[in-house]
């Protein structure tokens, strides 16, 4: 494990990047215990507390976790999909939040992926993502929810469908489409959509993955894309008829 002392880069940045790649290459595996601080500070010919910054660096990321007492340590973790959730849900929400991507691009995006996990979801959901499904479509139905409430309850539905496919990849990859991009869509759309329109979608959804049927429920999705994409470019043209007048 290696750093440039002459680089521009924040050193703690930089012997993190070498033990994630340490890890990641496998030099280092999972459970093994790092080196002590000391012994890394000497390694690196860096500080102690510029290791800690390092350390600190790859525990946020799940790479790393400390353990107190004789025995303790740092220890590399045995990572799972669902530890990353988080990760790939704030990258998601930073670059649509920044604008890096169209409202149309995301959508097309994460409809894409959402009808790879259909046909699957339809073949392999079980008895509770099925449940869910139903219940968040009942929530959905209630006529006092508040919009947040309804945001979170559409995030719920899709969560099921996608998890119902039982593939964690997939899984790991729609976190950032269904919960990140999902409540930044209904926050641009909220005012313009009907909520008897999206639950019905949903239930027709809900119904083809019931009787397993992964082309229906593929369908389904498409016709609440098209849906989605209607929404956004009917409140996109009222906001630039709203600012026109100002322009003039």
């Amino acid at each position: 494990m290696k750093i440039d002392p002459n680089s521009s880069a924040d050193l703690s940045a930089q012997i993190a990047q070498a033990i994630r790649d340490a890890i990641v290459n496998g030099d280092l595996i999972v459970d093994e215990r790092l080196p002590s601080e000391s012994e890394l500070a000497d390694h690196f010919n860096v500080s102690r507390p510029t290791v800690r910054e390092a350390l600190k660096r790859l525990a946020a990321q799940s790479l790393i976790r400390t353990q107190r007492g004789a025995a303790g340590g740092a220890f590399v973790n045995r990572l799972r999909f669902e530890d990353a959730y988080s990760q790939q849900i704030t990258t998601s929400t930073l670059l649509l939040s920044m604008n890096a991507v169209s409202f149309e691009t995301a959508c097309e995006a994460r409809y894409a992926l959402e009808r790879a996990c259909a046909p699957l979801s339809a073949q392999r959901r079980t008895a509770d993502h099925l449940a869910t499904m139903r219940a968040e479509i009942v929530r959905q139905s209630q006529p006092g929810l508040t919009d947040e409430a309804f945001c979170a309850s559409d995030v719920a539905f899709h969560r099921a469908l996608v998890d119902g496919a039982g593939n964690p990849v997939l899984s790991y990859h729609l976190a950032g489409a269904v919960e990140a991009m999902q409540p930044l869509m209904n926050m641009i759309t909220f005012t313009a959509r009907s909520r008897e329109a999206i639950v019905a979608l949903h239930s027709r959804i809900a119904d083809a993955i019931e009787a397993g049927d992964g082309a229906a429920a593929s369908a389904g999705l498409t016709a609440l894309e098209e849906e989605t994409l209607k929404l956004g470019q009917t409140v996109f043209a009222e906001r630039q008829r709203k600012e026109r007048p100002a322009a003039n």
